[in-house]
C-alpha cells in the first residue's frame, strides 16, 4: 500500500464515520495530527507513516491534536469529534504509526538512539534491508520525501539499499545473469540466481543514487560514505566538518586517497581526544618537524596512561593470536618499540608540557 492509497482509504472511513466531505489535504493534516504535529509539512521533516509489526511499540492516536485541528481546518466541532474517533479506529486497526527518520538512520547504522527520541521499534533490534520493518508505506513516504529534497530520507533509502557481503550465498550469480541477459533461457535454480543478481545490482544503483543525492543535499555521514565507497573527495573539500566519526577512521579514508594534510588534520582531531595510536602516528609519519609538537603528543600519551616513550612488546603466536603460557609453544614477539625524539631545549620542553596538559584537561572534561 502505498501513502496515497492509505490516505485513500482513511478519507473514506472518516467521510462515512461522519456523513462530511473532507479534503484530501485536510486528511494528511489530520494523520499528522495523530502523531503530534501541527502540521502535515512539519511531520515530513524527520517522520513517515509506517506498517507496525507486532513487537514494535504500538502507538496511540493524539485524540486532543486531531480534534483540535479538525476544527482549524474549518469542519463543526460535533464533525470533529466524530472524525476524531474514526482516524483512531482506523490507524489502530491498520496498524499504522510513525517512524522518525533520524532514528532510523541511527538503527540502520548500528547507533544507539537519541535517548530523547521515542522508539518506534524494538531497541534491541538492528535494521535489515531484507527485513519486514522496511514495509511499502514507510519505503513509500522515504520516496515521497526524497522528491521534496529531504536529504535525511535520501540518506536512509541508501543505507537501506547499501550493499550487504558479496561472497552472501543469496546474492546470486553474475555469471547465469549475463547469461539471462544475452538471451539465454533459464529455469529453476539457475533464473533464481540470476534474479538475485539483477536485485542486487537494482539495490547497488538505488544506494549509488540515494547515497549521491544526500551528498549534494549537504548530508555530512553521506559526504563521507561517498569519500569511503567512491573516493569522492567532496567531504574533505567542504569548509566545516559537521559528523559524528571516529576522527582516527576517518584519517584512514583521507590516507587511502592521497590527502596527508587532510588526514594529519583528522589524526590531529583523534589524538586530541586521547586516541594514543593516532599520537604515534602523527609522531612517525606527519609532526617530525615539529619537536615541540612530538613532545606534546609523547607527553600526552603519558598522561592517558600510555607512554609512547616506552617500548610495548608482547607474546604472540604464529597465527597473531595471543599467546598462552598454558599452551605453550613457540613464541613470537609483536608490539613496538619505544619513539626516539630528540630532546627539547627547556623552555620548549615547559611549552610542550603545558600543551598536553590543557588537552588532557579537555579530554577529563568531554568525558564528564
Amino acid at each position: 500500500m502505498t501513502i496515497k492509497e492509505l490516505a485513500y482509504s482513511a478519507q473514506q472511513h472518516v467521510q462515512a464515520s461522519t456523513g462530511a466531505s473532507f479534503k484530501r489535504a485536510h486528511i494528511y493534516e489530520l494523520l499528522a495530527a495523530s502523531f503530534g504535529f501541527n502540521s502535515h509539512a512539519a511531520f515530513g521533516v524527520n517522520s513517515v507513516l509506517t506498517e507496525l509489526r507486532p513487537n514494535d511499540r504500538q502507538v496511540v492516536p493524539q485524540g486532543t491534536l486531531i480534534n483540535r485541528r479538525c476544527i482549524e481546518l474549518g469542519y463543526r466541532p460535533e464533525t470533529a469529534t466524530l472524525a476524531t474517533s474514526a482516524l483512531e479506529s482506523f490507524l489502530t486497526e491498520r496498524q499504522i504509526g510513525a517512524a522518525s527518520i533520524s532514528t532510523l538512520i541511527s538503527r540502520l547504522r548500528g547507533e544507539s538512539p537519541n535517548q530523547d527520541d521515542e522508539p518506534e521499534y524494538d531497541e534491541d533490534e538492528l535494521f535489515d534491508p531484507a527485513d519486514e520493518a522496511f514495509g511499502p508505506i514507510l519505503l513509500d513516504g522515504l520516496d515521497a520525501a526524497t522528491s521534496k529534497g529531504n536529504a535525511l530520507a535520501h540518506y536512509a533509502l541508501a543505507l537501506i539499499y547499501a550493499p550487504d557481503d558479496e561472497h552472501d550465498p543469496d546474492a546470486g550469480s553474475s555469471y547465469w545473469y549475463e547469461q539471462g541477459q544475452q538471451g539465454r533461457v533459464l529455469t529453476g535454480v539457475e533464473k533464481e540466481w540470476a534474479e538475485a543478481h539483477a536485485s542486487r545490482l537494482a539495490h547497488a544503483e538505488k544506494y549509488a543514487h540515494h547515497l549521491k543525492e544526500a551528498g549534494r543535499l549537504g548530508h555530512q555521514d553521506a559526504l563521507l560514505d561517498l569519500a569511503e565507497r567512491f573516493d569522492d573527495p567532496s567531504f574533505f573539500e567542504q569548509p566545516g566538518h559537521d559528523v559524528d566519526a571516529d576522527p582516527a577512521a576517518v584519517a584512514a579514508i583521507a590516507e587511502r586517497m592521497g590527502r596527508p594534510a587532510d588526514a594529519r588534520h583528522w589524526l590531529t582531531r583523534a589524538a586530541e581526544s586521547g586516541d594514543t595510536d593516532a599520537m604515534l602516528q602523527l609522531i612517525e609519519e606527519h609532526d617530525q618537524g615539529d619537536l615541540q609538537r612530538c613532545w606534546t603528543w609523547a607527553y600526552l600519551s603519558q598522561l592517558v596512561g600510555t607512554d609512547l616513550t616506552r617500548g610495548a612488546h608482547y607474546a604472540i603466536n604464529e597465527d597473531g593470536s595471543d599467546y598462552d603460557d598454558d599452551v605453550g609453544g613457540p613464541a613470537y614477539v609483536a608490539g613496538r618499540d619505544g619513539v626516539n625524539i630528540e630532546p627539547l631545549a627547556p623552555a620548549q620542553d615547559a611549552a610542550a608540557r603545558l600543551a598536553a596538559q590543557k588537552l588532557f584537561e579537555q579530554i577529563e572534561q568531554n568525558a564528564r
